[in-house]
């Protein structure tokens, strides 16, 4: 019988410093058994639990795309306990992942449509992994343009910068990256906060653009208004939500916003549904 609070054993494959701060770091699992690599089916814009034993699990949104295989990743900040210890493990280790959990990114509504996708800070790993999604051979052509606004506090919080500069270089997705600050005379991008950029360079509103916004509720808050005067409707916008989430499968009631629950219903909720939902997020 199936046991949802059962983990399937990883092994640490490689770890990847994102960050100056060293604070956040890309580990790349990989399944132990073959057969949990099969179950472990997801869809960018789903999340799983990654625990360790004697010290916990923390909800953990995947950062790979399910075009990737042999292999899963989750950036990771060195928060707390769980992530305290992740940060101090090594290649070769094992732990367990828990999942896939909660709802994913509409990508059947998204077809044949315009994908602006807006990021800030290490909120960023959902969006990799629908941008990896979205640009596969196999996926591409079924969305028309595709742009990309993310930003940090600097040039060296940007996740995934080998990436960000080989989406740059090609003619199917168009980039905006951004940083809060710089002094860094080679910066040759943007430098300004994600919503003024946003306002800048985001294509207007129609029924053929959808923006999936994902980051600190202080940008998502300044965003939406932008996205507004754009002309976005509030059901094409999509957020990605974390409210106290804890079980991952909506039995403890740790992360429930009236009667839905963060990690069940969501973590993918439109800006329409969250407008009829109690202010609790």
């Amino acid at each position: 019988m199936f046991n949802p609070y059962l983990p399937y054993p990883v092994r640490i494959a490689e770890i990847i410093t994102e960050t100056e701060d060293k604070n956040l770091k890309t580990f790349k699992f990989v399944f132990l058994n073959p057969e949990d690599e099969e179950k472990f089916s997801y869809t960018p814009g789903q999340f799983a639990e990654l625990s360790i034993a004697g010290k916990g699990e923390i909800p953990i949104g995947i950062a790979s795309s399910p075009t990737e295989k042999g292999f899963i990743l989750f950036t990771i900040n060195k928060v707390g306990l769980v992530t305290n210890h992740l940060h101090a493990m090594k290649v070769g280790d094992i732990m367990g992942i828990r999942g896939p959990l909660g709802n994913w990114y509409p990508w059947e509504l998204m077809e044949g449509k315009n994908v602006v996708i807006i990021g800030g800070g290490f909120a960023f790993t959902t969006l990799r992994s629908s941008i990896v999604y979205m640009l596969h051979p196999d996926n591409r052509l079924k969305f028309k343009e595709i742009h990309v606004i993310y930003g940090a506090r600097s040039p060296g919080m940007l996740l995934y910068r080998e990436e960000l500069a080989a989406w740059e270089r090609r003619d199917d997705i168009h980039m905006h990256i951004t940083v809060d600050a710089t002094k860094d005379p080679g910066w040759k991008y943007n430098v300004g906060f994600v919503p003024t950029i946003t306002e800048k360079k985001a294509p207007q509103g129609d029924e053929n653009t959808y923006g999936i916004i994902c980051g600190p509720p202080i940008m998502i808050k300044f965003t939406q208004p932008v996205l507004d005067k754009l002309g976005y409707s509030h059901d094409h916008i999509i957020m990605s939500l974390e409210n106290r989430m804890k079980c991952g499968i909506g039995m403890c009631g740790r992360c429930n916003i009236g009667k839905e629950f963060v990690c069940k219903d969501g973590p993918v909720f439109t800006l329409s549904q969250l407008s009829a939902m109690p202010k609790e997020y």
